[in-house]
């Protein structure tokens, strides 16, 4: 089987217009480059799979964070998002493949490989990209739509990490 999209956290409060400052991300910018990789990856028959960070709605959650909450508009996908596929997975943690029915898919579904987008870079991108890599899933970070708030040290940083664990760019 082809490749598959994994379009990682683009939800409404990180990129909507009620988000918390420190979500700076330029929503239009990669919103259109997301959608662009989504009608790509769909148009040419391959699965397009959405994945949700979901934090617990508990009182210290909502208090300690405050945003991905579950239950809130804020923890729903992006409405400037195109969803094209029924698709769609909640994770808690940063490796998306941590949802034991995600990767049940990805494994019954046999993908070559898992190409990455989304948010954060330096986050959940990473998280799930050497996620894949420990579990001997082939895997691409696409550049074009993938975006970080964190500054480039960490970047750099993060780029090693992938780099050691076989992960690449395109």
């Amino acid at each position: 089987m082809p490749a598959a999209l994994l379009v990682i956290d683009m939800q409404n409060d990180y990129l909507y217009e009620k988000r918390k400052e420190q979500f700076s991300y330029r929503t239009q910018q990669l919103t259109d480059a997301v959608n662009a990789l989504v009608h790509e990856y769909d148009a040419g028959g391959m699965d397009v799979i959405y994945i949700r960070h979901i934090i617990q709605n508990f009182p210290t959650n909502r208090l300690l964070f405050g945003y991905s909450i579950d239950g809130t508009e804020g923890a729903e996908l992006y409405s400037g998002l195109d969803v094209v596929s029924k698709y769609i997975f909640t994770k808690l943690f940063g490796d998306a493949l941590t949802n034991r029915h995600l990767l049940e898919l990805v494994r019954s579904k046999g993908y070559d490989e898992l190409h990455l987008c989304g948010l954060d870079e330096c986050g959940c991108v990473t998280s799930t990209a050497l996620g894949c890599a420990k579990r001997g899933i082939p895997v691409k970070i696409l550049r074009r739509g993938t975006a970080t708030v964190f500054p480039e040290a960490k970047v750099a940083k993060a780029h090693r990490r992938l780099e050691k664990a076989g992960v690449s760019y395109v």
